[in-house]
């Protein structure tokens, strides 16, 4: 009797699938899977990029298509979904974590407008200070900010906040 794929397994291959700009994050880490859907042995699955103009989406839902393939051994369609837009409050706290620890500054959490004085003020992720102040609003990629840690000295960037 053959093994009939899960949701579950689904959502546990997707963990292995990173992203190519912050290694330490998984697509599921970052928010970027919108739906999965098991049909007659193939899996249908929906995923959204973080920055609308990211250069990366076609790598990442080739990806998401070749992991869960070799993993689950399935035919596998992927479409980026047009009715809902990322917005960094998708991230996982686990996420959040991940990226301090990796240099980057987690985007805070939003609970209205983003403005700029969400900018200011972002705690260091080389020593936590929070006397920081924006040197650049474009970083390294469309999704990140260079900010500057005048504590220890430290360029850093951070993962902009997105309503």
């Amino acid at each position: 009797m053959s093994h009939k794929t899960t949701i579950a397994e689904v959502y546990e291959s997707l963990e292995h699938v990173m992203d190519p700009e912050i290694p330490v994050l998984s697509v599921i880490d970052l928010g970027m899977i919108t739906g999965v859907e098991l049909e007659a042995g193939a899996v249908h699955v929906k995923m959204i990029p973080t920055f609308a103009a990211c250069p990366a989406v076609s790598y990442i839902r080739n990806n998401i298509k070749t992991t869960l393939e070799n993993e689950l051994g399935i035919a596998v369609s992927v479409e980026v979904d047009k009715e809902v837009h990322w917005q960094s409050n998708r991230m996982t706290a686990a996420a959040k974590e991940k990226l301090k620890n990796f240099g980057i500054a987690p985007p805070q959490i939003l609970a209205g407008e983003v403005s700029a004085e969400i900018m200011l003020e972002i705690p260091c992720p080389h020593c936590g200070s929070k006397e920081t102040y924006l040197r650049s609003p474009f970083g390294s990629t469309l999704c990140r900010a260079i900010h500057f840690c005048k504590a220890c000295g430290q360029v850093f960037e951070q993962f902009k906040p997105l309503e």
